[in-house]
């Protein structure tokens, strides 16, 4: 069953227009989630904003407020935010285009796909779409979201196109501050040959089916047992602990497990000889 759409607009490229669909292009419910149960009574427990000085209160009464300082905030209700609200524009505007190794991985963020609304506007969508194919590279627009205005990548996948959410500049931290203290090592030729060996053996085509989430699934083996009146023990295998004592050693001990494991390749078979052809009638 298709999503419904979490927006509804129009994709524009200077005078060329046609309404779109943004459809959420993946899915939170596939994890494990839960409620907090009493188990005395099997009741869901529902939570109750509480003051502590107050006690229980009415959660219609609440306002929003933004710590400056310890136990010290500014206050902002419904009409405050209202004020800064931006309107909707119900477009998403290409401003321009760039290579797609332009934009640094860490900005990234969520993912839409684009499709066209049905009706004439699938021809405007498909010249959009083709133009961008051919051009072979990443639009880059905006448009308000949920009242907050986003900053769009949008590229060709198929028949349509998947737009990604930008993260702004300031949501970004500079790695230097994070790498500047990891110590200058030179690292020894001769371990980075057999690192890089071990690299051309696990070399493999991208295939997300693999992943797996094994605690996740130990969960819902845990629910079915649970369900069929069992205790539900489930234990989840650990990954080992890695005490490299030796660097190299450890090394050609991987490069010999990473060869055995290798599957070898499958040998083509013969060619078939070419049947005699029939005699002509």
């Amino acid at each position: 069953m298709v999503a419904r759409p979490t927006w509804h607009g129009h994709l524009k490229l200077s005078l060329v227009t046609c309404p779109v669909g943004l459809y959420p292009a993946t899915a939170s419910n596939a994890r494990v989630s839960f409620h907090l149960i009493n188990p005395e009574t099997n009741n869901r427990i529902r939570m109750i904003p509480t003051d502590p000085d107050a006690g229980p209160v009415e959660r219609s009464d609440l306002v929003k407020g933004y710590e400056v300082s310890k136990d010290e905030y500014v206050l902002f209700d419904d009409k405050d935010f209202d004020k800064v609200k931006l309107e909707t524009t119900h477009t998403i505007s290409i401003d321009r285009f760039v290579d797609e190794h332009d934009i640094d991985r860490l900005y990234w963020s969520d993912p839409f796909f684009v499709v066209p609304e049905k009706g004439v506007g699938a021809e405007a969508f498909a010249v959009i779409r083709d133009a961008m194919k051919a051009a072979g590279k990443v639009a880059i627009g905006s448009l308000v979201l949920r009242g907050r205005e986003r900053q769009l990548a949008l590229e060709v996948r198929g028949k349509g196109l998947v737009a990604f959410t930008l993260r702004a500049h300031d949501e970004v931290r500079d790695a230097d501050d994070y790498f500047d203290d990891i110590p200058t090592v030179k690292a020894d030729k001769d371990m980075v040959e057999i690192a890089t060996r071990i690299i051309g053996q696990k070399e493999a085509a991208f295939d997300p089916t693999t992943f797996k989430d094994r605690y996740d699934d130990a969960l819902r083996a845990m629910i079915k047992a649970k369900q069929k009146g069992g205790k539900g023990v489930v234990e989840v295998e650990e990954p080992d602990d890695t005490n490299v004592v030796d660097l190299m050693e450890a090394l050609r001990n991987s490069l010999k497990g990473s060869a055995a494991g290798r599957k070898p390749a499958a040998k083509k078979a013969p060619a078939k000889k070419a049947t005699a052809k029939k005699k002509a009638a």
